[in-house]
């Protein structure tokens, strides 16, 4: 910031030299020495005196918007210094089953390449569970498979994904570029568990088009479907922002994208209450996860 331009925005919001001289602990003259200086430094008036009062120039407002704005960017400074200085500050995240093993380590591993001192907590539970938690105050933010609209909450839209079909590389449909949904019936399956919400969407999408998988296994872990997937020869339906390149290299697994599937996209946000009550590392969270998805998304459309 300029010198003394934090003095002049104090004689601003004083409207008075000695009041203002008062809240710095400054004599008056020193003030007025200060006021004269920045003048000299900018070229410009900023202020006219009318009888005992000071106005502000035209010049003088345009400077004193430019001084409120630089003063905040300098406290938005300091307190990210201070954030990362501190060894005290935590987030405690509420994450639905889904969230907590596709998008919640991408999320860990973006905000502590920063804040490295960061203690971040987890809890997990079905997506409801998620959102009573946060309404209650007793985790910081939710990040869930889902839109949440609620007045009590903040939802934060981050990216939409959908299901994906998963095949191990000898399965007998590993071949074919292009996979029908009418060839789901009666295939050997390993799917999320009932009353999740991937396994609703699924189910949903079953019945709509009368397809009856041979469900061999109902599982709630991500890291077990995808093992059991090419122990058993057998298909699963996966959520596409979890199936990075190297966890199908190291699975031997490939994806194959029925059209059908995009009715089965689902949104992944952020959730939060009243953010004057949230932590400052908490805010940063959200910053850092709402940009991040944002320039993904502007690659992903090739802006």
């Amino acid at each position: 910031m300029l010198p003394n331009l934090d003095v002049f925005a104090a004689v601003v919001e004083q409207k008075s030299l000695n009041r203002a001289a008062q809240t710095l602990n400054l004599s008056q003259p020193a003030l007025s020495r200060k006021i004269a200086q920045l003048e000299q430094q900018l070229g410009v008036q900023l202020f006219e005196r009318k009888g005992k009062r000071l106005e502000l120039t035209r010049l003088g407002q345009i400077c004193y918007e430019y001084a409120v704005e630089l003063g905040e960017l300098e406290r938005k400074l300091l307190q990210r210094i201070a954030e990362y200085r501190s060894p005290a500050s935590s987030i405690t995240i509420g994450a639905s089953l889904t969230t907590l093993q596709s998008t919640l380590p991408d999320l860990i591993a973006l905000y502590t390449r920063d804040f490295p001192e960061t203690d971040i907590k987890a809890v997990t539970g079905k997506t409801h569970e998620i959102v009573t938690l946060v309404k209650e105050r007793k985790v910081d933010l939710g990040l869930v498979a889902s839109k949440i609209d609620t007045p009590d909450l903040t939802c934060v839209p981050l990216f939409d994904d959908h299901l994906c079909l998963v095949l191990p590389l000898t399965h007998r449909l590993a071949d074919k570029a292009s996979i029908e949904i009418g060839e789901l019936h009666g295939l050997p399956m390993i799917l999320f568990s009932k009353g999740t919400w991937y396994r609703i969407l699924m189910d949903d999408l079953f019945h709509r088009y009368t397809v009856s998988p041979d469900v061999k296994m109902e599982i709630d872990s991500f890291e077990a479907i995808l093992r059991l997937v090419s122990t058993c020869n057998a298909a699963t339906l996966l959520p596409k922002s979890y199936l990075r390149p190297t966890v199908l290299a190291n699975n031997d697994l490939l994806l194959r994208n029925i059209p059908e599937l995009q009715e089965t996209t689902r949104t992944t946000s952020l959730l939060y209450a009243a953010e004057a009550t949230l932590s400052a590392s908490t805010q940063q969270w959200i910053r850092k996860a709402r940009e991040h998805y944002a320039v993904a998304a502007s690659h992903a459309n090739g802006v």
